[in-house]
């Protein structure tokens, strides 16, 4: 820091500042070790995770291709577009058919092939078709639900509403089929009934007279397993399954089309089938596949859920694309831009740049090929969402290297810096010609503190303090010695000249004598002023009782031509460190002042006390204020309004003299303007 007050200050060397380097570059590689050590575990984790992502890329495709080949994963395979939503359409099953008539049987199909469909009261149901058409073309609908005791058909019985019954609609392309299956009990027991369902075409509840059921129309129903809900007895809910084969006419009408048709129908994913199980007498259903809340089953988007962000798998059947598929990342997972750049410059060696693996899956309708590829990217942007979560740790850490820095560079080191450069300049301008001047300039106190660099500023600033009031106080003595010598030198040429006057022949052998006398007096002492001397005057001070002091300055204050004068007492000693006479002297010139702007008849008050840790005297006197452009002045040698009277008098002295001799004690002076007239105010350092 240079110093503008200054012109000329010395440019330190670089040893002067070795600590403060040091200090800044273990810094900085502070920093720079940890962010070396962030990015060489960056590097470490994007390499163990290529070498895992490499060793388990084709494992992946391996599981994947196991899971399609169970009967679940081939349901996913042939019916790539199935959601599991409303309105229901029928699967195409891994097998030909459904074993109808046995209910394990059927129930181990539906299960083991994933095509039931959850609904959120514990009912389920699968409709689906066999893999092959000659095995007839079929509806299968297998499912369960919680009943209690079923009312059954009595034989030859046409109304139905009183009994449980099967509704089924089927809806077509080119138009709609429905059935009616009434319950028929054929067995029951004390923990369960044995039926089947009977189908008949049209959806009313009323049959018509001698009405014949559907041929290939087969239903069988169980209810059986033991009481659910926490309840007992024979009426008790159980666990029903059902079981139907639904002939639908347009299916078998395509059978013996020529050419051959196609299995499945194109139209599968359009036909829409609904199951109701109705109650007897108009009670709510026991089940609609139209209501309640569908979990769907699994299907090809839930494979694609094992895959890893940036992998796709493609499955193709014939060469025809059949459906492709793409991981996603997790949406809690945000990768930071910035890291994935920095990742992706990171260099580790991989041994497939490409990643590609190939399997088949061997289904009824044909081979499925599978393609997974794999993306490297896609584990710098996965690595780089971690790291960005781990990143505010490598933060908070540069964040507290940061903080300490700043604490120490600017709570000391710059301090010391600017210490150090002041105390250079302190060094340097002692040795300058105008060192007062140039000292007065120098300024350490806003360095000051608590700590060690305020202290040690501290006792710079005091010891500058010292250095510049040594210094006037010199001045002062000089200037006293001038004016001293001034005096002495005028008292010695008034008789010189009478001297010259008596002996002003030049043939007198005294005459040269006494002009050499003169000539060694102008030399000596014409140059010295009253100020010089009164400034270098020696004062002792010592420790002195104001307020005794002040009692004795007001009684004697008559014996000086100052009447009036009035103090006080304040009671108790005020020490303080000043010298009496000197002291004397200043009260006496601010008295005299006072005497000459105040009206006639109106006394002078002085008064003392303690003020800030200082010794206050006050001189209060009335009369005019004094001119505010003259209140900074009136201290300095010469300055009055009053014109000068013989003898040197009433030349701006005495306040010149009161103010030079307080400096000398440590103290000051100050005068301000008050409603009634003016106050001198005294400031002294108190003795302890």
């Amino acid at each position: 820091m240079r110093l503008p007050a200054l012109d000329e200050v010395p440019r330190l060397g670089l040893a002067a500042f070795r600590s403060r380097i040091v200090f800044h570059g273990v810094f900085l590689l502070l920093a720079a070790a940890t962010l070396a050590l962030a990015v060489s575990l960056l590097l470490e984790e994007k390499q163990r995770s290529y070498q895992r992502y490499e060793q388990g890329f084709k494992r992946s495709l391996g599981e994947i291709t196991a899971q399609l080949r169970h009967p679940t994963g081939q349901l996913a395979l042939l019916n790539p577009g199935f959601q599991g939503r409303r309105p229901i359409t029928p699967l195409l099953l891994p097998f030909s058919a459904i074993d109808f008539d046995d209910p394990t049987k059927a129930q181990r199909a539906v299960e083991m092939s994933g095509c039931t469909l959850q609904f959120s009261d514990g009912a389920s149901l699968c409709v689906a078709v066999g893999s092959k058409a000659a095995a007839g073309a079929f509806i299968y609908l297998v499912g369960s639900l919680d009943a209690g005791p079923l009312v059954g058909r009595e034989h030859g019985a046409s109304a139905l509403a009183g009994l449980h019954r099967a509704r089924i609609t089927v809806k077509l392309p080119g138009g709609s089929e429905q059935w009616i299956a009434p319950f028929e009990a054929m067995a029951s027991g004390g923990e369960g009934q044995l039926g089947r369902l009977t189908g008949f075409l049209g959806g009313t509840d009323e049959l018509p007279v001698r009405a014949r059921p559907t041929r290939d129309f087969r239903g069988w129903l169980w209810r059986e397993g033991p009481c659910l809900r926490n309840t007992n007895g024979a009426d008790c809910p159980r666990r029903t399954l059902y079981s139907i084969r639904l002939p639908v006419e347009a299916f078998r009408n395509a059978l013996f089309r020529q050419p051959a048709p196609t299995w499945p129908p194109a139209e599968l994913d359009r036909i829409e089938v609904r199951m109701e199980m109705l109650a007897p007498n108009g009670a709510a259903p026991l089940f609609d596949s139209d209501a309640g809340t569908l979990l769907p089953p699994v299907s090809l988007n839930s494979v694609g859920q094992s895959l890893q962000p940036g992998e796709t798998l493609t499955i193709t059947r014939d060469g025809r694309p059949v459906t492709t598929l793409r991981g996603s990342a997790d949406p809690a997972e945000i990768p930071s831009p910035w890291l994935t750049r920095l990742i992706r410059r990171l260099p580790v060696q991989v041994q497939a740049p490409a990643l590609l693996a190939e399997d088949s899956v061997v289904t009824p309708l044909g081979r499925y090929e599978l393609a997974l590829r794999g993306d490297w990217r896609s584990l710098d942007r996965s690595l780089s969402a971690s790291a960005a979560r781990a990143s505010w740790l490598v933060g908070a850490m540069l964040a507290a290297i940061a903080l300490a820095w700043l604490i120490i560079e600017l709570g000391l080191m710059r301090r010391v810096a600017r210490l150090t450069r002041r105390a250079a300049a302190v060094s340097y301008e002692v040795q300058h010609p105008q060192v007062e001047q140039r000292l007065g300039r120098l300024d350490v106190s806003d360095l000051r503190g608590s700590d060690e660099v305020g202290i040690l500023a501290g006792s710079l600033s005091d010891l500058l303090e010292r250095t510049r009031d040594g210094i006037r106080r010199e001045h002062l003595r000089a200037e006293h010695e001038r004016d001293m010598w001034h005096a002495v030198g005028h008292e010695i040429m008034s008789p010189l000249q009478s001297l010259m006057a008596l002996h002003g022949s030049p043939e007198d052998a005294s005459h040269r004598y006494l002009q050499r006398m003169q000539q060694a007096v102008r030399v000596l002492y014409g140059a010295a002023s009253p100020s010089e001397a009164i400034a270098s005057a020696q004062l002792a001070p010592g420790r002195l009782d104001i307020d005794q002091f002040l009692q004795e300055v007001a009684a004697n204050a008559a014996f000086a031509d100052i009447a009036d004068v009035r103090y006080e007492a304040h009671g108790t000693p005020l020490w303080a460190r000043a010298d009496a006479y000197s002291l004397e002297d200043v009260i006496t010139h601010l008295l005299r002042n006072a005497d000459r702007y105040r009206p006639v008849g109106t006394p002078i008050s002085i008064t003392a006390g303690e003020a800030e840790g200082q010794v206050l005297l006050t001189v209060h006197n009335q009369g005019p204020a004094i001119d505010e452009h003259l209140l900074d002045k009136i201290f300095e040698y010469g300055v009055s309004d009053q014109p000068e009277a013989q003898g040197g008098e009433r030349r701006g002295q005495g306040l010149f003299v009161a103010r030079s001799y307080l400096a000398k004690m440590d103290g000051s002076v100050n005068a301000r303007n008050v409603a009634d007239g003016v106050i001198f105010e005294l400031r002294m350092r108190r003795s302890s």
